[in-house]
C-alpha cells in the first residue's frame, strides 16, 4: 500500500516525527514552545494535542536542563527529541553535549545506550536577530561520540529524522530553517513505503567539468549555480554531504577523480570548518587527480552580520561560479 504526498521539509518532518511516536511509546519531544504552539517553526504542530502533554513537552528556557533531562531519560529507556529553537541558543547545552551526551556510551563500554535526538534549526537567510542565523555545525562534527546530520530536501526530512530517532547514538539534525515552508522543494513521498536510509553521502546532479559539494540549506545554492553554470557550457557535479560526522567522503573521491576539481560551499565561517576537513582529505586521496586546488565558498570569519547585511555574508549563486571560473583558470 501506497500514500503518496508532496510535502515540504518542515511537514516532512511533522509526519516523521509523528510516524516515530505512533510506531515507539517511548519517544518523547522536548523543548521551548514545541507543545501548543507546534514550535516557532510549526514543525511539531498538533504533535501534543494528539499524543498529550506527558509526550509533547513544552519546557522552561533552559537548553543545559533539556539535554541533562534527556540524558537521564534515555538512560530509562526513552527516546527523547529535543528541539533547540534557534542554532544560537544551544551553547548553554554544550558542557551537557559534549561532556555526558557524547561520553557515557563509552564510559559504560556500550552498557548504556543514549538514543537522544537533538534537532537544530540552522543557517540565515531568515532576516533575524543575533544568535539565531548562526552554522555550529563544525564544532559538534569534532566531538567523538556524537553523529552530526544536515537534511538539505524533505526526503531526507522525513526519512532522516525516523532514522535519527531509532539510532541508540546521539544525534544532531540539523535542519535548514530558511527552507523548511520553501513550496519550490515540495517532493513526493511515499510515507507508507519503506524506510530509506541517509548514512552516506549523495550525488544530486551529475557532471564533468568541476565537483561542488555541499550539505544543508548551501545544497539549493549548488544547484541553482549548476543550473546557471549549464548555460555558459559548464557541467557542475553536486553532491549533499547528508551525515556531517561520520563523513563519507568515498562518492566526493570518485568525483574528484573524474572532474579534477573541488570547490567545497557552506555557510559556515571557513577556519578550522568542515570544508577544511573535506579540503585535506581530498587533496589527501586525489592529489594526483587535481587539477587546481580545492577552493572554498564560505561565511566569513567573523560573527553573523545584522539581518540587513546577510545577503552580502551568505555565499550565494554568483560566488560559487567565481570559484569555478577561478578553478577552471588555474
Amino acid at each position: 500500500m501506497t500514500d503518496l504526498q508532496k510535502l515540504t521539509i518542515g511537514k516532512a518532518l511533522n509526519l516523521g516525527l509523528r510516524r516515530a511516536m505512533e510506531e515507539d511509546p517511548k519517544v518523547l519531544i522536548m523543548g521551548e514552545d514545541v507543545g501548543k504552539l507546534g514550535g516557532v517553526f510549526r514543525i511539531t504542530d498538533g504533535l501534543q494535542k494528539d499524543f498529550g502533554e506527558q509526550r509533547v513537552l513544552d519546557t522552561p528556557l533552559a537548553e543545559s536542563g533539556i539535554i541533562g533531562t534527556a540524558v537521564g531519560l534515555a538512560v530509562r529507556g526513552f527516546r527523547p527529541v529535543c528541539e533547540i529553537q534557534f542554532e544560537g541558543f544551544i551553547f548553554p547545552g554544550f558542557d551537557q553535549i559534549s561532556s555526558q551526551l557524547a561520553k557515557l556510551h563509552y564510559r559504560t563500554q556500550g552498557k548504556v545506550k543514549m538514543p537522544v535526538v537533538i534537532r537544530v534549526p540552522f543557517g540565515g537567510g531568515i532576516g533575524a536577530v543575533e544568535h539565531h542565523s548562526e552554522s555550529p555545525e563544525s564544532l559538534f562534527a569534532h566531538i567523538p561520540g556524537l553523529k552530526v546530520v544536515s537534511i538539505s530536501n524533505a526526503v531526507d526530512a522525513y526519512w532522516g529524522i525516523q532514522e535519527a530517532i531509532k539510532s541508540d547514538d546521539p544525534i544532531l539534525f540539523f535542519e535548514p530553517k530558511r527552507l523548511y515552508h520553501s513550496g519550490a522543494l515540495r517532493a513526493e513521498i511515499d510515507v507508507a513505503g519503506p524506510p530509506q536510509k541517509m548514512t552516506s553521502s549523495q550525488v544530486v546532479r551529475e557532471g564533468t567539468t568541476a565537483t561542488v559539494v555541499a550539505y544543508g540549506p548551501s545544497v539549493k545554492v549548488a544547484l541553482d549555480a549548476a543550473a546557471a553554470a549549464e548555460d555558459e557550457g559548464k557541467s557542475l557535479e553536486v553532491i549533499d554531504l547528508r551525515t556531517l560526522s561520520p563523513l563519507d567522503l568515498g562518492p566526493v573521491f570518485e568525483s574528484v577523480r573524474k572532474t579534477g576539481r573541488l570547490i567545497a560551499l557552506s555557510e559556515a565561517p571557513s577556519e578550522s570548518s568542515l570544508t577544511s576537513e573535506i579540503a585535506a582529505r581530498v587533496q589527501q586521496e586525489c592529489f594526483y587527480s587535481l587539477e587546481a586546488p580545492v577552493l572554498r565558498v564560505t561565511g566569513f570569519d567573523t560573527p553573523y552580520p545584522p539581518a540587513k547585511l546577510e545577503e552580502h555574508y551568505l555565499p550565494d549563486l554568483d560566488r560559487v561560479l567565481h570559484a569555478v571560473d577561478r578553478s577552471l583558470a588555474w
